[in-house]
C-alpha cells in the first residue's frame, strides 16, 4: 500500500455529501480528478447525475440501502477506493433526563449507526482496491460538555470505530483515519448554536479561539488532503490539537469547573424546563 493515494481516476464515496461540508469535499474530489457517488436522503429538485458525479438517495440508517448505494458506485465507477463518512445531525440541546429516547437514539443511529452501515457496506471494496476509509468525527467527541450528550457520545463511538478500522484494514492492505473538527460554519452549526437561544448560552462556554469557526470550503480541502495522504487523524482548527492530545489531563479540571459553576447549572435547569412534560 503506497503512503499516498493520488485521486485522479479514483472512485470516491461521500455520504451527507449534497451539502455544507459533505457537498464541498464533492467538489474538492471532482476537482482533484475522482469520480464522486454522493450519498443523501434528499438532493435538491435540479440536481441530477452527470459526467464524474453519481447522485443516489439513501438512508445512513438502513444498512441495505448503503449496501446498494455501493453495488451502485462499482456498477457504475468500476470500483470504489474511497469513502468519507460524513453524514451526522445534531438535536436541540436537551440533557440527558429530559431529552425524548427517540431523538436521542435517531442521534446514535445517523451518526454512529449510519457510520458503520457505510463502512461495513463498502469494506470489502477498499479492501479490494487498498483505499482508504475516513471517518468524520467530532471535538465534541473528546470534550466535556452540556446539553449535548447525543452527538457527543455518538462522536465518541465514531472515535472508537475509526481506532479499530485503522488498525484492521492496515491489516489487510487498505487504510483508515478520522477527522475531528471543532465548531464548522454550516447550517447545522448555524441552527444549533446562533438560532437556538440555550444554543448560544451552551456554546457561550466554548472560549476563543476554541470557538472559532472553521469554513466549510476549509473543512472539505483538509479532508481531502488527509485522503490523498491517509493520514490517521486530522483536527482543526488546529488549536484544537492540544486538547486532542492533552484531554485526560485537561478534561478532569473542565469537569470540576462546570460542576461548580452556577450560570452551568442554570442552564442546566432551563433546559429541563423547556423539555419538562
Amino acid at each position: 500500500m503506497k503512503n499516498r493515494m493520488e485521486l485522479a481516476g479514483k472512485v470516491a464515496l461521500v455520504t451527507g455529501g449534497a451539502r455544507g461540508i459533505g457537498a464541498a469535499t464533492v467538489a474538492e474530489l471532482v476537482s482533484a480528478g475522482a469520480s464522486v457517488a454522493v450519498v443523501d436522503r434528499d438532493f435538491a429538485t435540479d440536481a441530477a447525475s452527470s459526467g464524474r458525479i453519481l447522485r443516489l438517495t439513501g438512508d445512513v440508517t438502513d444498512p441495505d440501502a448503503m449496501t446498494d448505494c455501493v453495488a451502485a458506485t462499482v456498477r457504475t465507477f468500476g470500483g470504489l477506493d474511497i469513502v468519507i463518512a460524513n453524514a451526522g445531525i445534531t438535536p436541540p440541546p436537551a440533557t440527558i433526563r429530559s431529552i425524548d429516547r427517540a431523538v436521542f437514539d435517531s442521534v446514535m443511529a445517523v451518526n454512529f449507526g449510519g457510520v458503520l452501515n457505510i463502512v461495513r457496506a463498502a469494506a470489502d471494496e477498499i479492501v479490494a482496491s487498498g483505499g482508504h476509509i475516513l471517518l468524520v468525527s467530532s471535538c465534541a467527541a473528546f470534550t466535556p460538555g452540556m446539553g449535548g450528550s447525543a452527538y457527543m457520545v455518538s462522536k465518541a463511538a465514531v472515535e472508537q470505530l475509526g481506532r479499530a478500522l485503522r488498525i484492521e484494514l492496515a491489516a489487510v492492505g487498505a487504510s483508515a483515519g478520522l477527522a475531528y473538527f471543532g465548531v464548522v460554519d454550516t447550517d447545522l452549526a448555524r441552527h444549533t448554536l446562533d438560532n437556538d437561544p440555550m444554543g448560544r448560552r451552551i456554546g457561550g462556554f466554548l472560549p476563543w479561539p476554541l470557538n472559532r469557526r472553521l469554513p466549510s470550503q476549509r473543512a472539505a480541502e483538509l479532508l481531502v488532503r488527509a485522503v490523498h495522504t491517509r493520514r490517521a487523524r486530522l483536527v482543526a482548527p488546529a488549536v484544537w490539537t492540544p486538547y486532542f492530545w492533552f484531554r485526560g489531563v485537561l478534561n478532569p479540571v473542565l469537569e470540576r469547573r462546570l460542576v461548580r459553576d452556577r450560570r452551568v447549572a442554570g442552564i442546566i435547569r432551563d433546559l429541563e424546563k423547556t423539555h419538562a412534560h
